[in-house]
């Protein structure tokens, strides 16, 4: 097993973990917005990126995050946005392998804190999640535009 950062060959394997992560979360993206996040992840000057982890050639699991500016701090945040490993994959420590992995480039980049959201039925994750970080108790509130 190998974890490692994206790269361009990579597609085809993310865009199957990226279509499960969807179909988890029971949304479904358009192929041009898909390729777009996937080009995203790959630039250089995009404040965002991904490692995944690759078994025997095949993908296994996939991690997105975000750097972003905070009004708390003088150096970034790190937003990890999508976390997904394949369920016959899943409880084998590999959750926490990308977290950390998202945890390290964190460092690297001298931010003040990893976060991230999950729903509240998620409940396979939230041990994990449990295990990683602290529950602060907020709540998300959202207004989508257009």
């Amino acid at each position: 097993m190998q974890l490692r950062k994206i790269v361009e060959q990579d597609y085809e394997g993310w865009l199957q973990l990226w279509h499960g992560y969807q179909e988890f979360y029971k949304v479904n993206l358009s192929p041009e917005l898909s390729q777009l996040t996937f080009l995203r992840l790959l630039h250089e000057k995009e404040e965002m990126g991904c490692f995944v982890i690759e078994q025997e050639q095949e993908l296994i699991g996939l991690v997105h995050y975000i750097f972003h500016r905070s009004t708390w701090t003088e150096g970034n945040y790190c937003y990890l946005q999508d976390l997904f490993v394949k369920k016959d994959s899943r409880s084998k420590g590999l959750g926490k392998q990308l977290v950390e992995a998202v945890y390290t480039e964190a460092e690297k980049q001298n931010c003040s804190r990893v976060y991230w959201l999950t729903h509240e039925t998620n409940y396979q994750a939230r041990i994990l999640y449990d295990q990683l970080a602290d529950n602060t108790g907020f709540i998300q509130y959202r207004k989508n535009l257009g």
